[in-house]
């Protein structure tokens, strides 16, 4: 399974010739070359985590693909045909076997109301939580995308999340809103967390890859 990094939080998934997306939200540009999409996944309402302009442009180059997401997102987006899931529920798309996480959002400050999110593993190796830090109990992550920014992210958190997970290999994404000194520092410190558990961390750039 091939796992792309693109801008903040989107990822793109691809398992025998089908592809998956996640997440395609407004910092990411449109996304070219896609072949054979098969399902998107969409953690929360928040705007950097999807736009109507990705989605319609998805499904018109791909018409009919599922569209799975948490309640709040379902009525966000209420344009779209979303399939609702919650924590605990499981989906196969294609050649890709979907188990959801969580269910909140990570709280941002208390006068901001609390949002729907599920974190999603894919083919039980790899995971991302979405905008939380919810853990899949019982699973031996293989590949971990995990939180580098945002404003409900303070870094010792973040650690404490990619220590829980304990995955072989982890990677930084939700990374946009850093400068690049930033970025690199919480990097280092994810590095060091994933590395606790005999982990390796990737530094993967915008349109980069590797495998799970």
């Amino acid at each position: 399974m091939r796992v792309t990094k693109f801008e903040h939080a989107t990822l793109t998934l691809v398992e025998s010739g089908k592809t998956l997306v996640i997440d395609p939200g407004n910092f990411t540009a449109p996304l070219g070359d896609l072949e054979n999409v098969v399902g998107i996944v969409l953690t929360h309402e928040h705007p950097d985590h999807w736009t109507p302009e990705h989605l319609t442009r998805i499904l018109k180059a791909f018409p009919g693909t599922p569209i799975f997401g948490p309640h709040g997102l379902a009525v966000a987006a209420e344009q779209f045909d979303v399939t609702e899931v919650a924590a605990g529920d499981t989906v196969q798309v294609g050649p890709f076997r979907l188990s959801f996480h969580g269910g909140r959002h990570n709280v941002i400050h208390s006068s901001i109301p609390v949002i729907d999110n599920v974190g999603v593993l894919v083919n039980d190796a790899f995971y991302y939580p979405g905008d939380s830090y919810a853990v899949p109990e019982g699973a031996t992550v293989k590949l971990l995308a995990a939180p580098l920014g945002a404003p409900w992210l303070k870094i010792g958190e973040a650690m404490d999340f990619v220590l829980a997970v304990a995955p072989q290999r982890a990677f930084g994404t939700h990374d946009i809103g850093l400068s690049v000194v930033g970025r690199g520092m919480h990097r280092a410190r994810l590095k060091w967390a994933v590395e606790q558990s005999g982990g390796e961390f990737l530094e993967l750039d915008p349109g980069d890859s590797t495998d799970v």
